[in-house]
């Protein structure tokens, strides 16, 4: 009798919360891919136009930042909306990163794009599975990755307007790599845990990791692969 006893409410309701983790999971990695689709579309539509986006950098970049902090934020819980303010900032970044492919092409390094891809690509994909499976606690490396991010920044803007130094642009691209590899594991993890009301939330924290890498390893092949 005692089989029939059992209570096993509890089981079937850790299956239903696995089951709708997993469908999150999946839901996330799939806006995540089609966003990186949306960024090459970008990129690949406004390539002939290398010069004049070069010009105007500086506006496109804001106008990601806009997207980022406003147009996401304003369109959270609402379907469709969300989706458009997703695939236009992702579509944006893909713009932003036209100069910096073009000039590679220029030189004859246009298959470093392909090889950036994929070394971010492998690396990108074990720190998730790392993530995932992982049974130790990452939650603590949100302020400490945020205040690194801060210094980078800074760092990066000092570097660019001032100090103009190569070997500085060099470490702080190895940082930006290394920085971004850690985000991926504590955003990958705060995914699984249920940390993001939607999966485009997630998908946007994941996709700024990605390009992140993506645009510190084409940039360290750039250096190190060149013929000078």
């Amino acid at each position: 009798m005692a089989l029939y006893d059992r209570d096993y409410s509890a089981h079937e309701a850790g299956y239903v919360q696995e089951g709708a983790t997993v469908a999150f999971i999946k839901q996330t990695y799939q806006l995540l891919a089609a966003s990186m689709i949306a960024a090459a579309a970008g990129a690949y539509v406004t390539m002939p136009f290398a010069e004049t986006i070069m010009q105007f950098k500086w506006i496109i970049f804001g106008a990601e930042l806009l997207i980022l902090f406003f147009g996401l934020s304003m369109s959270r819980g609402k379907p469709g909306l969300n989706l458009a303010m997703l695939f236009l900032f992702t579509f944006l970044t893909g713009v932003s990163l036209v100069p910096l492919l073009a000039s590679l092409i220029g030189m004859g390094q246009g298959v470093m794009i392909g090889n950036a891809f994929l070394m971010t690509s492998v690396l990108f994909g074990a720190l998730s599975l790392f993530a995932i499976n992982s049974r130790s606690d990452f939650s603590s490396w949100g302020k400490p990755l945020f205040i690194t991010l801060i210094v980078v920044i800074i760092a990066s803007l000092v570097n660019y307007f001032l100090l103009q130094s190569p070997i500085m642009h060099i470490i702080i691209t190895a940082g930006i790599l290394i920085l971004f590899s850690f985000f991926t594991i504590y955003d990958t993890q705060n995914i699984a845990n249920g940390a993001y009301d939607s999966p485009v939330d997630a998908a946007v924290s994941l996709y700024i990791d990605f390009l992140n890498m993506f645009t510190a390893m084409l940039q360290l092949l750039g250096i190190f692969g060149g013929d000078d």
